[in-house]
């Protein structure tokens, strides 16, 4: 697959999930008993973007193989990926799937979660943002 149409489709998809719709105004309800169902346990997605400093991607590859071949084991990751922006080298894309929030807590609680965020604190241009999205249910 061509690298441009695989970041633009990354960003796509998480500029997609990011973007909040408004909801229209409810109307007024005659006051009864709430009920709250239980929130179902959607699989998860993490999309992660990573700054690094010019002349450290490198120690940032080699420093995410470990974390990658971690999460990769961990019994409720789907699935955890490194992808690099080709045209801005110092950027990088990490796209996780999980089972569930569980499986997410289970993640950042790992000790090679906080390892690895120790190891790259002074590669990193800017923080680190991301981004938690649910995947729809199938019905």
């Amino acid at each position: 697959m061509n690298p441009k149409i695989l970041i633009l489709s990354l960003l796509l998809v998480s500029a997609g999930f990011s973007c909040k719709q408004k909801a229209a105004p409810l109307a007024p309800e005659t006051p009864q008993a709430e009920t709250v169902a239980p929130a179902p346990d959607y699989q998860k997605m993490i999309i992660a973007k990573a700054f690094i400093k010019p002349g450290k991607e490198a120690d940032f590859i080699n420093a995410a193989k470990t974390i990658i071949e971690s999460s990769n084991k961990e019994e409720g990751c789907l699935g955890y990926m490194l992808y690099q922006d080709p045209y801005e080298k110092t950027n990088f894309i990490f796209v996780e799937k999980y089972l569930n929030q569980a499986a997410i807590d289970f993640h950042f609680a790992a000790p090679y979660f906080s390892e690895f965020g120790t190891i790259i604190a002074d590669w990193t241009s800017k923080p680190t943002e991301i981004k938690i999205i649910d995947i729809a249910a199938e019905k």
